[in-house]
């Protein structure tokens, strides 16, 4: 090995050490990480990343069983986080279980003109309220965890909860632009859930953005339907 082989291999620990969410990109990393996951998984966080997936098929194939299998993993979920102090997740899914009751009512009883809820775009006014949803909720929520918790990663723990926040009011309203935010939470947890050790969990975040992707077009071309048949 020469010297220009130790010097990359030094640079590379450093940034590892110093930068804990650069792991991601070592394909060692990741398989030695996957099958430590596997053999350290429990049931209950099978059961849960098993109906979270199904919960997000569901919702690209905008089907009323987006909900109840939504329930039960967000439930789930809340003993998973307060395990691992992601407090601000377990906070997001104890609100993923209330706007699930809401969207299951209010997909399941449109207008009376509507036999079904329709998929439609946000206005102006939708795009504005729903980006001061995403600032407000995020400036709470990193100053309480970065104050108020021991939380070791406040900033990017808030970062998703605000935009998963408004993915999952907007998906409630079916607005094609949940998609958006339910992307933009993906991204980020895919690293952030790798780091807190909970592998198959972040492993079910590289699924989500998949089906994320697909549910976007689908919605796209529901709401664009929808517009044309008005």
């Amino acid at each position: 090995m020469n010297s220009s082989d130790i010097s990359f291999q030094l640079l590379t620990f450093e940034l590892f050490n110093n930068y804990p969410f650069l792991r991601i990109m070592d394909i060692n990393f990741l398989l030695d990480g996957l099958r430590e996951g596997i053999a350290a998984m429990t049931w209950l966080e099978a059961v849960a990343a098993f109906l979270g997936i199904a919960s997000v098929f569901y919702s690209m194939k905008e089907h009323i069983w987006v909900y109840p299998t939504g329930i039960v993993s967000t439930l789930i979920y809340v003993w998973i986080c307060f395990q691992f102090k992601l407090y601000a997740d377990m906070g997001i899914n104890a609100y993923y279980f209330s706007m699930s009751i809401y969207g299951w009512y209010a997909w399941t009883h449109p207008k009376e003109n509507e036999a079904l809820l329709p998929t439609t775009w946000l206005s102006s006014k939708g795009w504005i309220t729903s980006l001061l949803l995403f600032a407000g909720s995020y400036v709470v929520l990193s100053t309480v965890l970065s104050n108020f918790t021991d939380s070791d990663v406040p900033y990017w723990d808030s970062f998703t909860t605000s935009s998963a926040f408004v993915g999952m009011w907007l998906m409630a309203k079916k607005k094609v632009e949940n998609w958006y935010f339910w992307l933009l939470t993906d991204f980020v947890s895919i690293p952030l859930y790798f780091y807190k050790g909970l592998i198959l969990t972040s492993f079910q975040f590289v699924v989500f953005t998949i089906l994320a992707i697909l549910g976007l077009l689908a919605w796209i071309k529901s709401a664009n339907a929808h517009a044309s048949n008005s």
